[in-house]
C-alpha cells in the first residue's frame, strides 16, 4: 500500500529520493497504527510528515522557479492546498478530535500517489528537457 516502485519516478535523484522519504513516513504512520502505538507516538509521525512535506514542496519549488518552469503558480496552489489539509488532520490530531484511521491513512497514500503521478508526473518533462538531474 506504502510502497514506492518506478512508476513514481519523476527521473528527478533528489525529488525521487524525497518521495520515496514521504513513502517510508506514510508507512511508518500505517505500522504504528497496526501495531496500537500511542497517540503522541503517531503524532510524532505525522509531525514528522508534515516537517518533510514542507521541506520537500520547497525543494521542487526552488527547481522551479530557478529553471522558470511555466507552470509554477498552479503547482504551488496544489501544495498550498495539501499542506493545509494535512495540517489540519495534525491539528485534529493533536487536539484529539481525530485519530489515525484507515481513512486518514488512505487520504495520505492517494494523496501521495495522485499528486506525484498527476501533479508532478506534468514538470519531468520539462526538467528532463532541461536536463535537471
Amino acid at each position: 500500500m506504502f510502497e514506492w516502485n518506478d512508476s513514481y519516478s519523476v527521473e528527478i535523484a533528489s525529488v525521487d529520493a524525497q518521495h520515496k522519504t514521504l513513502f517510508k513516513i506514510i508507512g511508518e504512520l500505517h505500522a504504528a497504527m497496526l501495531a496500537g502505538r500511542g497517540k503522541t507516538v503517531m503524532a510524532g509521525i505525522l509531525d514528522r510528515l508534515v516537517q518533510y512535506t514542507v521541506s520537500h514542496f520547497a525543494h521542487e519549488e526552488r527547481l522551479m522557479r530557478l529553471h522558470q518552469y511555466p507552470d509554477f503558480a498552479a503547482h504551488k496552489a496544489a501544495h498550498d492546498a495539501l499542506t493545509t489539509q494535512v495540517v489540519q488532520f495534525q491539528t485534529k490530531l493533536k487536539s484529539g478530535q481525530e485519530v489515525v484511521t484507515v481513512p486518514l491513512l488512505n487520504f495520505l497514500n492517494d494523496w501521495l500517489q495522485k499528486h506525484i503521478k498527476g501533479t508532478d508526473m506534468k514538470y519531468a518533462p520539462f526538467f528532463l528537457a532541461k536536463a535537471v538531474a
